[in-house]
């Protein structure tokens, strides 16, 4: 359960931002605040997983929050905010995400899910410092040779995520792209997702997840958004509640 707390000037949107967390079963909302003098002084008594975090408030803003709290301390953060521009600050302090307002329910499950993720590695690297003076335990596998088992025409396929170069949806059933060809599978985008996980693949928009190491370039359009191109010149389109996420292609923070 994530202890989550929800920072914002605005009372409309700490009040979407509540009603879209209500049904979200691994989130347990401690508290709100509706500016950064506040969210200090409650995140310092307060102890909590996740800040869903404004970027601009009268007074103190939300990097000046982040500033006022020992780095190996502060909980997860995740910034909401209308204001694009502030996306390289946000993932210069190590943000989780940086949600672009207005967002929907799927784009916040993606973000919650990376909190997860972040808040299993912090546990396990904290797990793992205690134990530096016991006997060695037996090293979990390397992630690199994972295996992937999906049923696509009745037979079970055998796939390493790393032979998959991207996701696309299609109702109830996905596509996986290979360099081999493709491959559909009766399984939701959500739970490709879930099983694919944050490290090496991301989702671009509702209806495409990609390889990282499979994305060559981002072009801008003319209509001020980005079209991620692949190695293999597929082009995909990148949707405008993911677009903070350029700020870590281009600083290689994913």
């Amino acid at each position: 359960m994530l202890r989550t707390l929800i920072v914002d000037d605005e009372p409309l949107a700490r009040e979407r931002l509540r009603d879209l967390l209500r049904t979200e079963t691994s989130v347990e909302i401690i508290g709100e605040c509706g500016n950064g003098i506040e969210a200090v002084a409650f995140i310092r008594r307060t102890v909590l997983d996740l800040v869903f975090l404004d970027m601009q408030m009268p007074g103190c803003d939300g990097l000046q929050v982040l500033a006022e709290l020992p780095a190996a301390d502060r909980p997860g953060i995740i910034f909401a905010t209308a204001h694009e521009r502030f996306a390289v600050d946000a993932f210069a302090v190590q943000a989780i995400d940086y949600l672009l307002k207005p967002f929907d329910r799927e784009r916040l499950q993606t973000a919650l899910y990376r909190a997860q993720a972040h808040l299993q590695l912090r546990r396990s690297a904290g797990s793992e410092s205690n134990q530096e003076d016991q006997p060695a335990a037996v090293l979990p596998p390397d992630r690199k040779s994972e295996r992937l088992t999906v049923k696509a025409d009745g037979r079970f396929v055998f796939l390493k995520p790393d032979e998959i170069i991207w996701v696309e949806a299609d109702d109830n059933y996905v596509y996986l792209h290979l360099a081999s060809g493709r491959l559909m599978v009766r399984e939701t985008m959500a739970a490709i997702e879930a099983r694919l996980g944050p490290v090496r693949f991301v989702r671009i928009n509702r209806s495409a997840i990609v390889h990282l190491d499979q994305i060559k370039e981002m072009q801008p359009t003319p209509h001020g958004d980005y079209t991620v191109v692949l190695r293999d010149g597929t082009k995909l389109p990148l949707s405008r509640s993911q677009r903070g996420l350029l700020t870590r292609f281009l600083a290689n923070e994913i």
